[in-house]
């Protein structure tokens, strides 16, 4: 049965600050107040197509709002049709450029017009795609920042208890070597040898220290080193995945599938990782995917596992879902892990609300 189209009636957008569990703490940031836009997609039907954004700094949301208040203007009375609406709003922005604020705005409305799509559809939106409900592998990045080693173990151990776990992160990028060493084999003796362990060192290195600090704990059997340099630096990216045998993670700041497109000829990584508000939301996802598998390289998520997990069943080199419940506060009814999978539950759309 074909669905009646959804025509666009507006789109609101609301800020947030969230209370962070356990604080980030990286290199390059410290956070305990976490920036939210709850986005709302209304149709004249009556469907509402439910988006987030996570844009880091709070001053940010300001630009980004206003941005989707723009595109409420500009797509008024239009349909709810993903791909065309992504590149109406691309193209309205094309004089201030296609990255930054103006692609983070353009995911947020995305990911809504796909909710929406799929709501409309009566059906879950990893359905709608082609896919099926089921679980997805995911590792719990809610913590082991920044902190004292001597602390991590115990925290290792309630991360893997949180919901089964199989893989866990741990932040690097300390004073130096020996702390971020300790920091490892900390929460390697708290959770044993079958835990998967990804690190990432959040673009705190330059490159020289880089190819000292990577190559230090290239043999401990990792899943991956994420970000050791500015994201942007793809030759350097280049000459560490040459010089390490640990696989080699970026993509957290690729903004659109031309950005993947680049890394992956340029071998800048083994491993890729998409952000859906600087990827482009679902539609940026799917573009991207389709780029990683033609190269057979595993593709993992960033942030935002609602969506994240209805893309990870169509895509064909799927590898981690990263796990994170910091928007579970304004969530209805969050989603839910058990024994290291995330549960897609049997809802129409995304499967989310707000509370």
């Amino acid at each position: 049965m074909v669905s009646e189209p959804l025509t666009i009636k507006c789109i609101k957008a609301r800020p947030l600050l969230l209370k962070l569990e356990r604080p980030i703490v990286a290199k390059i940031a410290t956070i305990s107040d976490w920036p939210v836009i709850l986005v709302d997609l209304y149709t004249s039907e009556g469907v509402i197509g439910r988006s987030y954004i996570e844009p880091y700094a709070p001053q940010a949301m300001k630009y980004i709002i206003s941005a989707l208040e723009d595109f409420s203007e500009l797509l008024e009375g239009r349909q709810v049709a993903p791909a065309e609406i992504f590149e109406i709003a691309r193209k309205s922005l094309h004089f201030v450029g296609y990255q930054g604020l103006s692609m983070i705005a353009i995911s947020g409305l995305d990911m809504a017009a796909w909710d929406a799509l799929a709501k409309g559809a009566n059906l879950p939106l990893c359905v709608l795609l082609g896919g099926t409900i089921g679980p997805v592998k995911a590792y719990n990045s809610n913590g082991l920042w920044l902190n004292d080693p001597a602390q991590l173990g115990d925290e290792a151990a309630q991360l893997v208890e949180e919901g089964g776990f199989s893989g866990l992160k741990i932040r690097l990028g300390r004073a130096t070597a020996e702390q971020d060493l300790r920091a490892i084999e900390a929460v390697r003796a708290a959770v044993g040898s079958d835990i998967h362990l990804m690190v990432d060192y959040n673009q705190g290195l330059n490159l020289a220290e880089a190819l000292v600090r990577c190559q230090s704990i290239d043999n401990l059997g990792l899943e991956w080193i994420e970000e050791p340099i500015v994201y942007d630096n793809l030759d350097g990216y280049a000459l560490l995945t040459s010089q390490l045998k640990t696989p080699l993670q970026l993509g957290e700041n690729f903004y659109g599938a031309r950005d993947l497109h680049r890394a992956i000829q340029m071998k800048a990584c083994d491993l890729v990782m998409p952000d859906f508000m600087r990827i482009g939301g679902v539609t940026g996802w799917l573009r991207s995917a389709a780029i990683a598998a033609a190269s057979g390289v595993p593709i993992s998520t960033h942030l935002y596992p609602e969506v994240a997990a209805h893309v990870m069943r169509v895509s064909e080199t799927a590898d981690w879902l990263e796990w994170q419940n910091w928007v579970n506060p304004v969530l209805k009814q969050p989603y839910e892990v058990y024994e290291g999978m995330l549960q897609i539950p049997d809802r129409v759309g995304v499967g989310i609300d707000w509370d």
